[in-house]
């Protein structure tokens, strides 16, 4: 049944016809948009474990855009985070990531599982048909030491942020609500 779902939302999402080779290229976009946080996420909890989560903070800096474009080399997708609160100035959403993470706030709030919601699109971009694809990233329990609300994130790790980020909007996140998503685009 949910695989049933998933394949109605993303034809739904696609515009112009829907071919086979669609399905394809869903899967294997969902599929290089997936291999990264899980990497991250072990990044972190190894980095928190070792020095508390002002130490991690370098992780998402540095080691989350290696992470990427290493995912970018071997697949050959664009591949990068944004959010409509961004910590890193380079994670600012274009026009039609910010109209698919406003959808995925919305539908989350309508009771969807933030962790399912995706979009991929067939759109024309400089006249040449792009695929694109996001997926949700929901804040998780391990984000909140840095993601949380402004008040109970330690001295040290607001130190840390107003260091590393001045212009830093990605506080007061709760559990399960959409810190973002990994977004990648490939010409077709």
């Amino acid at each position: 049944m949910q695989r049933y779902l998933i394949s109605v939302l993303i034809c739904c999402s696609l515009t112009g016809p829907v071919h086979a080779d669609d399905a394809a290229w869903v899967a294997e976009a969902r599929q290089v948009a997936t291999s990264v946080p899980p990497k991250l996420l072990a990044m972190l909890s190894t980095e928190i474990a070792k020095g508390g989560p002002e130490g991690a903070i370098a992780v998402c800096k540095e080691q989350a855009p290696r992470l990427a474009q290493e995912a970018a080399a071997a697949s050959g997708w664009n591949i990068r985070r944004v959010s409509l609160r961004n910590r890193n100035p380079q994670a600012v959403p274009d026009a039609w990531e910010r109209a698919a993470l406003e959808e995925f706030d919305r539908r989350a709030a309508a009771g969807e599982n933030p962790a399912a919601l995706e979009k991929a699109e067939l759109v024309t971009e400089e006249g040449r048909q792009m695929m694109r694809y996001m997926k949700a990233l929901p804040t998780q329990e391990l984000c909140l030491a840095c993601h949380g609300p402004a008040d109970k994130v330690t001295p040290a790790v607001s130190a840390q942020l107003k260091s590393l980020y001045p212009d830093d909007r990605a506080v007061g996140f709760a559990v399960g609500e959409i810190r973002g998503a990994m977004t990648i685009r490939k010409t077709r």
